[in-house]
């Protein structure tokens, strides 16, 4: 900017995305991520660009910060493809209807959601991916809860819930990594110290979840249908050992570090070739109903389809089949639209300089350690709705803040600490965030329909200030004396 921008004329394009996001959702519910809410992106960003031509900057400066800023989606959209591909291919091999089969015999409905939130918690922590696990394990426990007559948009905020935990506390985890790196802190010191907010975020979530549990277990769906539910899922699929291959290859090559889009797509692959092999008569009946192609022909067709398109259940209980039909790569057009208008905001929100205007108010009202942490919680959030990608709620306030809290005599994994428990786990919150579209297309319920019972990341900043009021868990540079004002 080669002005300074009234903070009330900043304002603007925040309001344009508030107002007009509220009226999306007001309009068309639950269809609003279906292309409306990608307009109100764009018409913000039209804003922030307005804003900005008319405070001297040149378009060309404008068009090129937001390519430099899409080009950034290219990863995430490949992941998301990926993954779209992976549950066509794995509803059609056996491998999600196993794993609901399975997870129908072992958990109880009166146990249900506290259950789901600690199994996603155990293999996020083991992978260090949320998106691997709620696209896996999530996905197959939203689907056995739609069975039980239980709610998917409870069960949801659990996996959600529990995926991040593990993806905040995993040494493998990338967010985990960064998050240290840019506050400059050493891992597992950062690791430890958010388990002082992590853990009990999980335990009193848990516990909320249980209380879901007992109300709502007595009205899950009878016995006798759950055991008819898998004896049709049996009686359809071959769900022996093979099955689970795909699951297995993608949990061991997440383990090993593997990239997450070539492990996704190897692990849709996978699920192409199980299907072929173990489920042959379904990939025929789905790919050539009417029986003209030759064996081989259909067997690619069906694999192709899956991966493309997606996969059509036809397996005569309604239920059951709309459960089924789901993935392929096509699904996931309209989350990428999103993620392509989100990263277009964001690029014109900072090369105008208007997020920076947004938030220099935050740090000069600073007065104690209380305040200090709520501005980093309040800050990294706001990178979350504005930037649409956790990264910039974990670098942006990493290095604003960092100087404060060196000032009060804090150590970094203070900050290290409170901008993971905002930034990365509120992430999945904003429905236009990257993380946020994944989890929706992933589980297939909208962000604002779990957001409510996403208890750990909405708890994880709430104790993040709480701590910072009252003193609790903060670490003191040794070499620094406390600053004794208070919050």
């Amino acid at each position: 900017m080669t002005k300074d921008v009234p903070f009330a004329i900043a304002l603007i394009p925040a309001f344009v995305l508030i107002g007009f996001m509220g009226m999306a959702v007001w309009l068309f519910g639950d269809a609003s991520a279906g292309g409306p809410a990608q307009i109100v992106l764009l018409v913000a960003a039209g804003a922030a660009n307005i804003i900005g031509l008319a405070y001297g900057m040149k378009w060309s400066a404008l068009e090129e910060a937001v390519v430099h800023s899409v080009s950034r989606a290219v990863p995430a959209s490949l992941i998301l493809l990926a993954v779209g591909a992976l549950i066509g291919t794995w509803m059609m091999s056996g491998t999600a209807p196993a794993m609901i089969y399975y997870g129908l015999g072992l958990i109880s409905p009166q146990w249900f959601y506290p259950a789901a939130a600690v199994i996603c918690a155990c293999v996020s922590v083991s992978i260090g991916s949320s998106w691997t696990t709620a696209g896996t394990v999530g996905l197959a426990l939203v689907g056995a809860a739609t069975i039980m007559g239980l709610s998917p948009e409870i069960t949801a905020g659990a996996v959600v819930g529990g995926s991040y935990f593990g993806d905040k506390l995993s040494p493998l985890s990338d967010s985990t990594n960064l998050a240290a790196a840019v506050v400059g802190v050493n891992l597992f010191d950062h690791v430890r110290h958010m388990l002082t907010t992590t853990i009990p975020s999980l335990i009193i979530a848990t516990i909320i979840f249980a209380g879901f549990s007992l109300t709502q277990g007595g009205e899950a769906a009878p016995v006798d249908a759950i055991a008819q539910t898998r004896e049709t899922l049996k009686a359809a699929y071959d769900l022996g050992p093979l099955t689970m291959l795909p699951l297995a290859a993608v949990f061991i090559l997440a383990i090993r570090k593997f990239p997450p889009y070539p492990t996704i797509a190897i692990g849709a692959l996978l699920g192409g070739l199980v299907a072929v092999i173990r489920q042959p008569e379904i990939v025929r009946v789905f790919a050539d109903p009417a029986g003209e192609l030759p064996y081989a022909a259909a067997m690619v067709k069906g694999v192709w389809q899956a991966l493309s398109t997606g996969f059509q259940s036809s397996l005569g209980v309604a239920e059951l089949d709309r459960l089924l039909t789901r993935g392929g790569m096509a699904s996931m057009m309209t989350i990428i639209w999103m993620v392509i208008a989100a990263l277009s905001f964001a690029a014109s929100m900072e090369a105008t300089g208007l997020l920076e205007r947004l938030t220099a108010p935050l740090i000069n009202r600073i007065r104690g350690v209380g305040s200090l942490v709520s501005a980093t919680v309040f800050s990294a959030i706001a990178m979350n709705i504005f930037s649409a990608t956790q990264y910039m709620a974990i670098i942006i306030p990493g290095r604003i803040y960092l100087k404060e809290y060196q000032k009060r005599g804090l150590a970094p994994v203070n900050l290290s600490r409170t901008v993971e428990d905002a930034g990365t786990m509120t992430s999945a919150l904003v429905p236009w965030t990257t993380c946020g579209v994944f989890m929706a297309g992933a589980l297939g319920v909208p962000t604002l329909d779990y957001l409510p019972f996403a208890f750990v990341n909405l708890l994880n900043p709430a104790l993040a200030i709480v701590y910072g009021f009252f003193g609790i868990a903060l670490v003191r540079q040794k070499e620094t004396a406390p600053e004794g004002a208070a919050a």
